[in-house]
């Protein structure tokens, strides 16, 4: 190494001390400005509450979100089966009562049958004294093949039925006969009309 090159030579270790310091000041820097995990481990006693951690929910099960706790404030719904709708029954009619002392129309038919009268075919057709059927407001109506008896709860409404039905009725008491669908000869009426006088 000659004379000339020591300069060069000094010069160069002086750029690489200033280098290398320099190097260390930016670490040290960095070192110093970089928080440690211990300053935030611990809070400072100031005596004042921290606040609360909140606790982690349940984890769901099969992408089902859990059942609410109680007290949470969401509604629990009753679990629900089919609906059953009962079928609408209509009320059952109850006809008024024939009045004390008139015979009834089952009564009237078997007085016909014991005096010999033709009474074929007898059918009790009293719910057609409701306002599914006729209408009539009757007690009791037994129909035959010869002549159909009426039985009304009363002397007035019977009255009322055998003017409408003119001269094809009969009308003793509340107890109505009626010729209109009826086989009867004209000439035989008079003895059906005989049996029901009879019968008070």
């Amino acid at each position: 190494m000659t004379l000339r090159s020591l300069p060069a030579v000094g010069a160069l270790l002086v750029v690489v001390a200033v280098t290398a310091g320099c190097g260390g000041d930016d670490d040290a820097k960095r070192a110093s400005a970089t928080p440690s995990v211990s300053s935030f481990s611990a809070p400072a006693a100031t005596g004042l509450p921290s606040a609360p951690t909140p606790s982690a929910a349940p984890p769901s099960t099969d992408g089902v979100a859990p059942p609410p706790t109680p007290g949470s404030g969401a509604p629990s719904v009753p679990p629900q089966g089919p609906t059953q709708r009962r079928k609408a029954s209509p009320p059952p009619v109850v006809l008024p009562q024939r009045p004390a002392g008139a015979p009834g129309a089952t009564q009237v038919v078997t007085a016909f049958k014991a005096a010999g009268l033709k009474v074929s075919n007898p059918t009790d057709r009293s719910v057609d004294c409701g306002p599914d059927g006729l209408g009539l407001g009757c007690s009791e109506i037994v129909a035959t093949d010869a002549v159909t008896v009426y039985v009304f709860p009363d002397e007035t409404s019977a009255s009322d039925i055998a003017e409408t039905w003119g001269g094809q009725s009969y009308r003793r008491g509340a107890v109505v006969l009626n010729y209109l669908a009826a086989k009867t000869p004209a000439a035989d009426r008079p003895r059906y009309e005989k049996v029901l006088d009879s019968l008070g």
